[in-house]
């Protein structure tokens, strides 16, 4: 600006004051945070992640409350810090899961279940659509597993592997399980459960159960069709015959099982 009576011209320069480096710091994580490739890839990393979905019907338990928080942070954006969280609240609940499985000392019955069609559908159904699904089969699952005193040692995405003492209690528990979730609602799809159950002394490493006793109780619900459940002769054979209706499944064919398996398709009777 020019002074009065033939004075110097002052000259006020105004610049704008350079972003403080920790807001920049801020806003280049964040946005970072939320690219799509790296959001997809923490996704598809949280489902490699052994043990239960975080986000499943919840206890009071504090990784229950931690994954409640995590997805609740936020949840109006993507973020990959916030997937790679849930990942790791996942793998600690896999890590410290407790139970009170039988011990194999006197035989235990294994029980597998898998959701007919369920990949097919799940390839076109989206993420939401899937997880609420799965939730629900969980929560119903769980119930009815523990309500006649068996144990979940593992989820396996659309199914579960459980043990159970009494091999009664697990074919009421499976043709429970399955009826329960054929009446679940998902769009696009009919929800159909199959099991399969042997009783064999499988090895119990920690809170899992490893061996042949095992595959086989797999190779039958694999062999199952929907809202069927087959049980193996060691199953059977310690059945009341008055509590179960018993159809011998014919031809049983399957990978890695005994020639001499005999399957059966077990029903429960109730009074």
């Amino acid at each position: 600006m020019a002074g009065s009576g033939g004075g110097r011209a002052i000259v006020l320069i105004v610049t704008d004051r350079p972003e403080p480096w920790h807001l920049r710091t801020r806003r280049f994580l964040r946005a970072t945070d939320q690219r799509g490739e790296l959001v997809r890839g923490a996704r598809f990393l949280r489902r490699l992640v052994p043990g239960d979905d975080p986000l499943a019907p919840s206890t009071s338990r504090s990784s229950d409350r931690l994954a409640r928080l995590l997805a609740e942070a936020g949840a109006d954006r993507p973020s990959a810090t916030r997937e790679l969280g849930l990942a790791a609240v996942q793998a600690w609940k896999a890590l410290r899961r407790t139970g009170t499985q039988p011990r194999a000392a006197n035989g235990v019955t294994v029980l597998f279940t898998d959701l007919v069609g369920f990949s097919t559908w799940a390839l076109h159904a989206g993420d939401d659509r899937v997880l609420e699904l799965l939730r629900a089969v969980s929560d119903v699952t769980e119930s009815i597993v523990t309500g006649h005193r068996g144990s979940i040692v593992k989820g396996l995405g659309d199914g579960v592997m459980a043990v159970f003492a009494d091999p009664g209690e697990a074919v009421k528990a499976a043709y429970e399980t399955c009826s329960a979730v054929s009446v679940i609602k998902a769009e696009g799809y009919l929800p159909h459960l199959r099991a399969g159950l042997h009783r064999g002394n499988p090895q119990r490493v920690g809170d899992d159960y490893l061996g042949v006793d095992v595959n086989i109780a797999a190779r039958i619900m694999a062999a199952a069709d929907g809202d069927e459940v087959l049980a193996s002769g060691s199953v059977v054979e310690e059945l009341d015959a008055d509590t179960v209706t018993v159809r011998p499944r014919r031809n049983f064919r399957a990978k890695g099982t005994p020639k001499d398996l005999r399957v059966y398709r077990v029903v429960p009777r109730y009074s």
